[in-house]
């Protein structure tokens, strides 16, 4: 494996919906039969993928299919996808907390896990007891661990309550001790979920900071799985898509996370004019948001252009008609308008097309909608839509991104201290 620490060829994880096990001693032993002999298991040719937004007519589910990838040392891999693509599956395999039923993992190193909050304490010991518990799982002696208290404890800030039984641990200091004692106790390889957005903003920064040392400075390898691109932009050099248990794209985080944004969900990205408005005499025909490949998509990253596609129909032209476009939030307020001439956009044809380009990093991350109206001032209102084509920007490495779920407002400025 030279320096390679994880090698995963051809994963896969078979799941009966609503039972343990296969839920018959007969199909139990046919599988054991099987695996003796040497052959394929006899359910997993009927498993379907696991698509969870259509009915499935099999027993037998796919949570993972024919997944493969390498993982070299020091490296952080971010793994990403939506809910119910497989990541939490396929950490739990790679932890072995459970087994797939397709395929082989080699694994070089000791492995720590933080896949929910307080993975592997016992709520009846003590934070201390808990931290020596943990630390002889990872095959630690006694010495090793007590060299590394200290700083463990310092680090999860619950020094105070050390002693006391982390069953009364709330969930965010469950959670910085179980990191804590993930990320110091020395393994080679560490996983971590999303289970960090349970901790507060300078916690989470403090193990953000935590995750690049032990893979900068010392070498380990890291698995982090996340919703927020920004991080997994800042801290991952390499990442993988999973979709409905399937690997669908494996490459340069920067690459990966644009395809993972244009995957979304194109059709509410687009607006097109009702039985009613196409009654109008001037209405908007047709109104779409895309990226600057020209993908319909509904998420953009915050250096990224915005492209607003308007389709207009005019049958009545008026030369002091105007065109304006308002950027909503997600309660509807109006957070900025700018007007336009009709005649600037108007080609002289019914149908006319045009592109609106939205500059990057301006809007801050967030989610938006938009509201256009033709009109004449202080007149006549042709055609108005509101809260259409949902957009939501996402960080894309920027310093703030360490801070998850923050509330950037509506706006970037730039500024200088003097």
């Amino acid at each position: 494996m030279s320096d390679t620490v994880i090698k995963v060829e051809d994963i896969g994880k078979l799941y009966k919906l609503g039972e343990i096990s296969t839920g018959t001693l007969s199909h139990d032993l046919n599988r054991w039969w099987a695996k003796v002999r040497g052959k394929e298991d006899p359910f997993a040719k009927v498993g379907q993928v696991n698509d969870r937004t259509a009915k499935g007519t099999d027993d037998y589910v796919w949570a993972l299919k024919d997944i493969s990838f390498e993982v070299k040392q020091g490296e952080v891999l971010g793994i990403i996808g939506r809910n119910g693509a497989g990541k939490s599956t396929l950490l739990k395999i790679l932890s072995k907390v459970t087994t797939p039923t397709t395929g082989k993992i080699k694994i070089k190193g000791r492995i720590a896990s933080l896949l929910e909050v307080g993975t592997g304490f016992h709520p009846e010991l003590t934070g201390k007891e808990n931290v020596f518990l943990n630390g002889a799982i990872l095959g630690m002696n006694k010495w090793e661990i007590k060299t590394k208290f200290d700083e463990i404890v310092d680090f999860a800030g619950v020094e105070k309550y050390i002693d006391t039984p982390v069953k009364r641990y709330s969930s965010g200091m469950y959670v910085r001790l179980a990191f804590a004692v993930a990320a110091f106790l020395e393994p080679e390889i560490l996983i971590i979920d999303e289970v960090l957005a349970v901790g507060d903003a300078e916690f989470q920064k403090k193990c953000l900071g935590r995750m690049k040392d032990v893979s900068v400075n010392d070498g380990r390898t890291v698995l982090f799985v996340s919703h927020n691109m920004g991080v997994i932009a800042q801290l991952c050099r390499r990442s993988v898509i999973l979709k409905n248990g399937s690997l669908l794209l494996s490459g340069i985080t920067k690459d990966v996370i644009e395809a993972y944004l244009a995957s979304g969900n194109t059709e509410s990205s687009i607006y097109r004019a009702d039985k009613q408005s196409i009654l109008k005499e001037n209405f908007f025909e047709e109104i779409k948001t895309t990226n600057f490949k020209g993908d319909i998509t509904e998420n953009f990253q915050f250096d990224e252009n915005i492209f607003l596609n308007v389709k207009i129909c005019i049958k009545n032209y008026n030369p002091s008609a105007k065109i304006s476009f308002t950027l909503q939030n997600v309660t509807g307020d109006y957070l900025s308008t700018f007007v336009e001439d009709l005649s600037n956009v108007y080609k002289g044809n019914e149908e006319s097309e045009f592109i609106i380009k939205l500059q990057s990093s301006l809007i801050a991350p967030n989610s938006y909608y938009f509201r256009l109206a033709i009109f004449i001032p202080n007149g006549h209102v042709f055609d108005l839509v509101e809260m259409i084509c949902p957009i939501k920007i996402f960080d894309s490495g920027t310093d703030m991104s360490l801070f998850a779920d923050i509330n950037y407002g509506s706006f970037t400025m730039n500024y200088e201290i003097v």
